[in-house]
């Protein structure tokens, strides 16, 4: 389900007309769908049910907290990656207890502040911090409890940025040191080892490599309990993919009916399942919409000069990732029927779409088919919910885009845009 159609030759986003939210809010905001996002959490918690999975939003993926509020009062729990977003998850009323917290780096200080908030599981990802985890919770009297990344060296056939599950990777361990992890820690007093995470990568559109990996991390937890181990958590971590395209992605549905069966029977015996969903959830529940600033000949090419770029929208530039990109009210005739990254309509020419941003890298798009522009048109960047907002900067000193929520017929900030004021407002006086 999506939220976001054109009815009557505009874009709406569920009653409302994206027009009349960007006159009301300015450019370029995000536009978030309450009506999709909760929709895809209820597909995920249907599909798994016969695990009866704690579901942890994972709040790098858009962190607003008004969303992870929304959210939480359905029963999700939040995994976060940070003490500022466990921080964050809390403000927003999820408990810490419904919390995991993974991350390669986390200072002691965050540590710290873990175990005090009683979060739910750590996940940690080496034998250093394992030891720095025990050595904080035996000061503070404390019991924790702790979840070992392992990686199961399978090939999620997605972007080497954001693949790992392979041997060779900054996160977790391999499957060969994950057993001399546990014979080395696996009897600490405070941090209590009784759980194993895994995350192969995001996006992966394929079911086979949450197979493979599954498979292995199954035997592998049967060796550790025949060694003697307490191993009563899977944490099967998230990287379901998001339609970036129309039907790009499976349903929740089919990955379910790979993963389930693998560990139905596990789960009657007690074993307890976490996914750590982010993309898929919240994906296709947010758009960006910019304005066109300048239309640019340059030689053969042509330019869309927009207010958002590389600064408001990342993943293009830094992850050469497709997002559909349309005007919101397009002239007649080229209303599209399908988000694809090539259109069957007279009248397109490619053009890049770009930003403002002084870096030749700043773009949304290149050589895309898109109907004419012109100077003031508002443009939709679809399926801009996840890594989003949650990746904007600040740089060139461009403030911040603002956020909207829509709920049915009604639109509300959840964000306010930053001004010039904010851009130094941390700043020391010279």
């Amino acid at each position: 389900m999506d939220d976001f159609d054109y009815r009557h030759g505009e874009l709406h986003c569920g009653g409302l007309g994206v027009s009349t939210i960007a006159d009301r809010f300015g450019t370029p905001t995000y536009i978030y769908s309450a009506a999709t996002l909760l929709d895809h959490h209820r597909k995920l918690a249907r599909a798994f049910a016969a695990l009866n999975p704690l579901i942890c939003y994972s709040v790098k993926s858009s962190g607003n907290i008004n969303l992870c509020r929304l959210l939480a009062e359905e029963g999700a729990g939040m995994d976060v990656v940070s003490g500022g977003e466990l921080h964050r998850a809390i403000a927003a009323g999820c408990p810490a207890e419904r919390c995991v917290y993974a991350g390669v780096g986390k200072t002691d200080a965050e540590i710290e502040f873990a175990i005090l908030q009683g979060v739910g599981v750590l996940n940690v990802e080496s034998e250093a911090e394992f030891e720095v985890v025990a050595a904080i919770a035996a000061r503070l009297q404390r019991t924790c409890v702790a979840a070992l990344r392992v990686n199961p060296d399978v090939d999620p056939k997605t972007h080497r940025y954001t693949s790992t599950g392979r041997k060779e990777t900054k996160f977790g361990v391999d499957i060969e040191r994950a057993r001399a992890f546990f014979a080395a820690y696996g009897k600490d007093r405070w941090c209590r080892l009784t759980g194993i995470h895994l995350h192969i990568g995001s996006p992966v559109y394929s079911v086979q490599p949450y197979v493979d990996a599954i498979t292995k991390t199954l035997a592998l937890m049967d060796e550790l309990r025949a060694a003697g181990h307490t191993v009563d958590t899977l944490d099967l971590g998230g990287g379901f993919g998001a339609d970036y395209e129309t039907g790009q992605s499976p349903e929740a549905s089919v990955y379910a009916d790979a993963i389930v069966p693998l560990v139905e029977e596990r789960v009657r015996g007690g074993l307890r399942v976490i996914l750590e969903p982010g993309r898929t959830i919240v994906a296709n529940a947010g758009i960006l919409i910019t304005r066109v600033l300048y239309m640019k000949q340059s030689g053969d090419k042509t330019f869309a000069i927009c207010d958002a770029g590389m600064n408001t929208l990342l993943r293009p530039c830094h992850y050469d990732a497709f997002h559909f990109i349309w005007p919101v009210a397009p002239a007649a005739g080229f209303v599209p029927q399908r988000r694809a990254r090539t259109m069957q309509l007279d009248g397109l020419a490619l053009m890049d779409v770009v930003g403002p941003i002084c870096e030749s890298g700043d773009f949304l798009a290149i050589d895309r088919p898109l109907p004419p522009l012109r100077r003031g048109d508002l443009v939709a960047v679809f399926t801009a919910g996840a890594y989003g907002m949650s990746m904007a900067s600040r740089y060139n000193s461009v403030p911040l885009p603002a956020e909207v929520l829509v709920e049915g017929h009604e639109v509300r900030s959840i964000r306010r845009r930053e001004t010039w004021d904010d851009l130094i407002a941390h700043e020391c006086p010279a």
